[in-house]
């Protein structure tokens, strides 16, 4: 508790401290820092749907059956007036103008425009009925309304993900955490693909009569936003949040030490304190065992359809070189078992006491996988099938005996298992996949096994029927 001053100190401890200004006080008054960009991606995005919107109306009107009625714009032009402020309104009431993803939300959109159309519908039936527009006219203007927001608002996505791969059109930030705590930090606000971090500082050492000029190389290093990983290790906390705030800089806050097990989670206040809840399903068990009726039907459809393809796979590869057709090699699934994973052979016989001596060629970055772009022991047919992954449909068997699933983590050798960290092995809590999200991510050559397994415990966490489904449909894209 801070000394109050006695009534002889009074003038003193006053004049001391008549400088000194309220904390909420601002010398001066500014805006918040990116407000006008902001603002002006606002307007942009009302003015679009709005343009939308009445293209759709009138295009309705135009090739609709026509009705004599004060609603359609040849008897009235203003008349568009009261549905586009409706419409507009239940948008923006839905939050799909704010930054971030919810302005991108298009199952959100697809519902707020057919209950926009539809409370405009239930209005005319009940006070102007029979003087509103005809149906045809409502149902076309529905569904080009939704048809051109829709595609609009994908292109502009597509758009700016592009531009930000690029490294443009992001909010310039600062990130103030311990070294720890940042490097996950970085990874978080990287796969956001919405932010430049332009710098980073430990707040460890910083006391709170140098918090002032900590903000002072914020302002300078020209921020928008300030993110902080290590808000217990800051000095007087609160001081630094409104010095922040008169400086016009947004704050984040993100909890270090914080690894969410699921996506599908919902903040929620409790006890006036944010908290992440991750709710189940309402009918829970269910889904994996679809899955493996899944897997199981169309693993045994692809056998039947695949068959001639097997068929000729193994005449080229019996005239290319000697040795079996089908290659088995034991591999690590399912809570740490062994199983003998099938492919169609793709090396010369004997590869496995060769791979001894081309240890010291291994490109993999830790060790742990073993990879050769240009491997001696690939035959011309194992190339092809490789390059095809058609050296991979023999696992069908695998997935028919309950070994492996469609999709899941790719199995791996013991020899590569037997360099796990300790870490490593959630990866076999789940049944091992013919294809995952590694294989689909477009970093099929990739050498750090570290980012093997942040992808595949992306995969578990996020794993839903949906998930499998397209990174099957990716899949045959990529092969």
């Amino acid at each position: 508790m801070p000394e109050v001053p006695q009534v002889g100190q009074a003038k003193a401890y006053w004049l001391g401290s008549e400088k000194k200004s309220d904390l909420r006080a601002s010398g001066v008054t500014i805006l918040r820092r990116g407000s006008v960009l902001t603002w002006l991606r606002l307007f942009v995005l009302i003015a679009l749907d709005a343009l939308l919107i009445s293209l759709a109306w009138g295009l309705a009107q135009t090739y609709g059956t026509p009705l004599a009625s004060p609603w359609t714009t040849e008897q009235n032009p203003l008349s568009l007036l009261p549905i586009l402020a409706a419409t507009v309104g239940f948008i923006a009431l839905r939050g799909l103008y704010h930054p971030g993803q919810y302005h991108r939300n298009f199952s959100n959109l697809l519902l707020t425009l057919t209950f926009s159309h539809l409370l405009l519908l239930l209005i005319a039936f009940l006070y102007l009925p029979g003087t509103f527009v005809s149906r045809s006219v409502f149902l076309l203007s529905w569904l080009l309304s939704i048809t051109f927001l829709l595609l609009v608002r994908a292109l502009v996505k597509f758009g700016v993900h592009i531009l930000r791969e690029q490294g443009t059109a992001r909010y310039p930030v600062f990130l103030v955490g311990r070294p720890e705590d940042a490097v996950r930090a970085m990874q978080t606000l990287e796969r956001e693909q919405s932010y430049t971090v332009l710098s980073i500082i430990d707040p460890s050492n910083i006391t709170s009569e140098e918090l002032p000029n900590l903000v002072s190389t914020i302002q300078a290093s020209g921020a928008w936003e300030v993110f902080v990983c290590s808000w217990n290790a800051i000095q007087n906390p609160l001081y630094f949040y409104w010095r922040l705030r008169k400086a016009g800089l947004t704050l984040h806050i993100l909890p270090s030490g914080l690894d969410a097990p699921c996506w599908k989670s919902e903040l929620q206040m409790i006890g006036g304190q944010p908290s992440l809840s991750f709710a189940p399903p309402i009918i829970t068990g269910s889904d994996f065992y679809i899955k493996r009726f899944f897997d199981f039907f169309c693993s045994a459809i692809l056998l039947v359809v695949s068959l001639p393809i097997y068929l000729l796979i193994a005449l080229c590869i019996r005239l290319d070189s000697p040795g079996p057709v089908f290659f088995r090699q034991a591999r690590i699934g399912l809570h740490n078992r062994r199983f003998d994973v099938w492919k169609f052979r793709t090396m010369v016989s004997g590869a496995d006491q060769m791979q001894q001596a081309l240890e010291a060629q291994n490109e993999s970055k830790d060790g742990v996988l073993f990879k050769i772009k240009a491997d001696p022991r690939v035959t011309r047919v194992g190339h092809f099938l490789r390059c095809y992954s058609l050296d991979e449909l023999p696992q069908i068997f695998n997935v028919l005996m309950g070994e492996m699933s469609l999709v899941g983590p790719r199995p791996l050798p013991v020899r590569d298992v037997e360099r796990f960290a300790p870490h490593h092995f959630i990866r076999h809590e789940v049944l091992p996949g013919i294809t995952g999200l590694w294989q689909v991510s477009g970093r099929s050559d990739i050498t750090d096994f570290e980012e093997v397994v942040r992808l595949d415990m992306a995969y578990i966490e996020g794993w839903s029927l949906s998930l499998d489904l397209r990174i099957m449909l990716s899949t045959v894209k990529v092969v």
